[in-house]
This record gives structure tokens, C-alpha cells and sequence, in this order.
């Protein structure tokens, strides 16, 4: 064999590989007729089951948001619920097609576990919430304490790297789940409870007493929150990732569920047309329809609306958007140019 022909075998295998790395996700997800995405089992604002099992929350729109980019019908998802310590799993083995559970990027889980974080849909940091009877007015005076929180999370080392840096000494009291952490803190089996600040906020108004307790001011960590797929898929990771950037783009250009036809229709801005597929192809490399974005935002807005009505002030949590502002406004948000 020629030196030629070994060339163009290789080429060809290596053209194979990349072929099939990028048939995976998208076609099973068209053939099989709907998105399965693991979400909390119960973290409101995020995601969290009505008493007939209905799915809410930002986490849960993400989800939605790419059903209506591969189907045009944002219903075209299920949900399986998972514990901190299943999520990965379930992602890995194919569980899920896509996993959208309040979960933090961080470097070993983007490099080292298989997977590929596609953006951030919240910006967060770690915080503490006690009893108000406690006496504690900031998180440097729980000195001595003993603090719940959910195993397999990166609230455990944040939580040690904090303690140790101020030089307090703690017991950390690590509960297989969410909902066991909360209990056991309810309970009275610990003196805080950590986790991200929303989900303090999302946590405490659902006690029996929400006035008894109160987050402390400290935000102790960087948690940015994001979707995340399986590593080797590049064209399932483009469809989640411009996913989310439509919705950040379609509030950055004023489009909304009210008014994203008549944008489609008479636009000027080159930018929000080729957005809405009224101008261009630019579906056509993702295996995507040209109305996708459309799509999107015609189901379940932009951005700004899906903040509003699960954390924000349209919902019980009223979270402000601090740094999950828009870049314009003095927040983090920010979506690539759609050309």
C-alpha cells in the first residue's frame, strides 16, 4: 500500500469517527420522539413536581426550551428526577439525554467525568441559613457548629475550605439528599444549612415556619449552574448550548412570547431576524429546523421572562437578578453573535 493510499484510509476513518461522535444524541433524541432530561427531584424555582407531578422551574424551561428547538413543541420532554449522587450517572450511562439539576461547573467535572457544561443558566454562590434563635448575624460566628448538607455536591469543599480558611471548627452532618438535608436541619439535628443562596431562599419559604430562619449575608463560593451532556457529541452540545443562548439573545434584542411574531414579520435588526429564522440557514448545521429559536421564545420567552416567573420577582422566591442581569445591565448574561 502507497504511502497516498494510507493517507486517504486515514482520513476517511477519521472522517467516520467524527460522523458518528456527531450522530449520537440528536438522532436518538428525533427517533425516540421527545428529550429525556434529568432534573432536582424537588428544588422549587429550579425543578420541582405540582401534586400531578407536573414539572416548574428554570432548570425544567432549559429542558423545554431545547424540546421545542429539535420538535418545535416544548411539551416533547420527560423528566427523570435525580439525587445529587445519581446525576452523573444517569448522564454517563445514557440515562438521560441532557441534564438540567441545578449543578456547578467546575473544572473536574468539565474535564475528568465525560462531561461538557453548555453555558450557565444561573449565577450562584454558597450561603448558610440558621434559626434566627441561634443569635448568629454572619457565617463567621458559627464557630462550633454543626452544618447539613447533601453529599456529593461541591457544597461539602467549599464548605471545608471555608471553615478552614477563617480557622472555625464545624461538624458537617452530609445527608444523601436534598430533602434529607432540610429535614434533618428542620429537626433541629443541625445549626445551619448549607447550600447555593437560591436554594436557601427556595428552601426556607417552604419550612413550616419561614420567619424563624434567616440566610446569612455571606456568599462563600462561585456556583455557576448550568446544563450539561456527555463529552464527544458536539452536535448535541451545540443544540443545548445555542439553546440557552437564545433565550439570552432574544431578551438582549427586546423579543418576547407577546411579541416574537411581529418581530419575525418586520424586524429591521439583521440580528433578531436571523434569531427568529427569517433570514439565513442557520439550523441547517445543528440538524435543526430554521424556526428553531423561534420556537424557543415563542413557547417560553426570553431569558428575562423565564428568570422572572420561577426565581425572580413574578415568582414566591423573588431573587433579584443581580449578576444574572444581562451584560448591558451590569450582570454576567451574554449570548455570542447569531451570525
Amino acid at each position: 500500500m502507497n504511502k497516498l493510499s494510507q493517507i486517504t484510509i486515514g482520513a476517511l476513518l477519521a472522517l467516520g469517527t467524527v460522523s458518528a461522535a456527531q450522530a449520537g444524541t440528536l438522532d436518538d433524541v428525533k427517533k425516540k420522539g421527545f428529550v429525556q432530561c434529568g432534573v432536582s427531584a424537588g428544588l422549587a424555582g429550579f425543578s420541582a413536581p405540582d401534586d400531578k407531578g407536573n414539572y416548574s422551574g428554570i432548570d425544567v424551561d432549559i429542558c423545554k426550551a431545547v424540546a421545542a428547538a429539535v420538535f418545535g413543541d416544548a411539551t416533547k420532554v420527560k423528566f427523570t428526577p435525580l439525587t445529587a449522587k445519581e446525576r452523573f450517572t444517569a448522564l454517563q450511562s445514557g440515562e438521560v439525554d441532557l441534564l438540567s439539576r441545578n449543578t456547578t461547573w467546575t473544572l473536574n467535572r468539565d474535564t475528568a467525568q465525560g462531561l461538557s457544561f453548555t453555558g450557565v443558566t444561573y449565577y450562584g454562590g454558597q450561603g448558610f441559613m440558621v434559626r434566627k434563635s441561634l443569635g448568629v448575624k454572619s457565617a463567621k460566628e458559627l464557630d462550633g457548629a454543626s452544618v447539613c448538607t447533601e453529599t456529593g455536591t461541591t457544597t461539602e469543599l467549599n464548605l471545608s475550605d471555608y471553615f478552614k480558611s477563617n480557622g472555625l471548627k464545624y461538624t458537617v452532618v452530609a445527608l444523601g439528599s436534598n430533602s434529607e438535608a432540610v429535614a434533618a436541619y428542620d429537626s433541629g439535628r443541625c445549626d445551619a444549612y448549607t447550600t447555593d443562596a437560591s436554594g436557601l431562599y427556595a428552601t426556607r419559604i417552604a419550612l413550616a415556619k419561614p420567619d424563624d430562619h434567616i440566610v446569612l449575608p455571606e456568599i462563600i463560593s462561585k456556583e455557576p449552574l448550568g446544563p450539561v451532556v456527555r463529552q464527544g457529541d458536539s452536535q448535541w452540545f451545540g443544540v443545548v448550548k445555542w439553546s440557552l443562548f437564545a433565550l439570552v439573545a432574544a431578551e438582549e434584542y427586546g423579543v418576547t412570547a407577546a411579541n416574537v411574531d411581529e418581530s419575525k414579520a418586520s424586524s429591521a435588526n439583521p440580528e433578531v431576524k436571523r434569531l427568529l429564522g427569517a433570514e439565513g440557514e442557520f439550523g441547517t448545521p445543528m440538524g435543526l429546523p430554521n424556526d428553531w429559536a423561534y420556537q424557543i421564545v415563542k413557547q417560553l420567552g426570553n431569558y428575562g421572562e423565564v428568570f422572572d416567573r420561577n426565581v425572580g420577582a413574578g415568582s414566591p422566591l423573588k431573587i433579584d437578578r443581580g449578576i444574572n442581569a444581562l451584560w448591558s445591565k451590569g450582570g454576567l448574561q451574554y449570548a455570542p453573535p447569531f451570525r
